[in-house]
């Protein structure tokens, strides 16, 4: 226990730390341009972006120090959270240069996500991680190799809905934080490993001191470079502990996000008319009147409640 405090501790002093360093480096880079369709985003113009590099290096520089017995998962989510991380930076940095939002292409990125996806689930596969429980259940079924193309789409499915979630000042910084604090303590009560257990709570303790800076009215954004590394961690952590049926669950709001989208995009191809005022769906919420923090803070809620009904087999 003394450990795992001293973790959180740690993440959390060094996330301010880093945060507090990165926002006058990054200003002087330029800040976030703003999509011009997002009125009531305008006077964000110009806000610090790639504020990912900040609480993510704090995060797994926290779980380096104080993570005993690593294993072999736990060095895999690494270099997946942090190979997500070099993708969104990339990403961000370009945008920064052209002066727009127009970063990486979608097929470099999709190509990217895709390689990512394909070598952590052929891990799996290989290292014999391919159980699979069933939230609400204590039972579990090995699928074996149908691990590969599950692992692929939890992947590219999570990375995505994280990076969609980001759209409002501490919305997917939010949300995150209660998603990793919840599936550190489902990874105790289910005695899986330890390493991944701290790891999600130093990015829980990392995430809570990037929220000081995050929250409305933000002074520094994640950026791809954050919420794509974000999702890496949050798809690698469940992919390898089994709990890839959680984050359905746990991560309904990211879902919520992605389906949104997909069902604008095709209603309105089909019929020249829209579902929502505007998706991201949290978009529509705003585009009704409802401010970014109860936005923001009913996001978090709804996570956190899921989370608890996660917990009822060990009650």
């Amino acid at each position: 226990m003394k450990t795992i405090l001293c973790a959180v501790f740690f993440s959390f002093a060094l996330s301010l730390l880093f945060c507090l360093s990165a926002i006058p480096l990054l200003k002087r880079m330029g800040g976030q341009h703003i999509l011009v369709y997002v009125k009531e985003h305008e006077q964000k113009e110009g806000t610090p972006t790639m504020g990912g590099l900040a609480f993510i290096l704090a995060a797994v520089i926290a779980a380096l120090v104080f993570v005993r017995g690593a294993d072999r998962p736990f060095w895999v989510a690494i270099a997946v959270g942090l190979g997500y991380l070099i993708v969104g930076f990339l990403d961000d940095f370009l945008k920064k240069q052209r002066g727009n939002n127009l970063g990486l292409r979608a097929y470099q990125k999709i190509l990217f996500q895709l390689g990512v996806a394909v070598i952590a689930s052929v891990f799996c596969c290989l290292e014999g991680f391919t159980v699979v429980r069933i939230p609400y259940t204590q039972l579990s079924f090995d699928i074996g190799w149908w691990m590969l193309p599950l692992g692929i789409f939890v992947f590219v499915a999570t990375v995505n809905g994280v990076n969609l979630t980001d759209g409002l000042d501490g919305l997917a910084g939010g949300t995150s934080a209660v998603f990793f604090l919840v599936l550190a303590f489902l990874l105790g009560l289910q005695e899986s490993s330890d390493p991944m257990s701290l790891l999600c709570l130093c990015l829980a303790g990392a995430l809570a001191a990037y929220l000081l800076f995050n929250t409305s009215r933000a002074s520094l954004f994640m950026g791809d470079t954050g919420s794509l590394s974000l999702g890496g961690f949050a798809a690698s952590v469940a992919l390898f502990s089994g709990n890839a049926l959680v984050i359905p669950i746990l991560g309904l709001m990211f879902v919520l996000s992605s389906i949104s989208v997909i069902l604008q995009v095709i209603y309105y191809k089909k019929t020249g008319k829209r579902i929502f005022l505007m998706a991201p769906i949290h978009h529509h919420f705003q585009k009704k009147g409802h401010s970014e923090a109860k936005i923001s803070y009913a996001y978090a809620i709804i996570t956190a409640m899921l989370g608890l009904t996660l917990f009822f087999p060990f009650a």
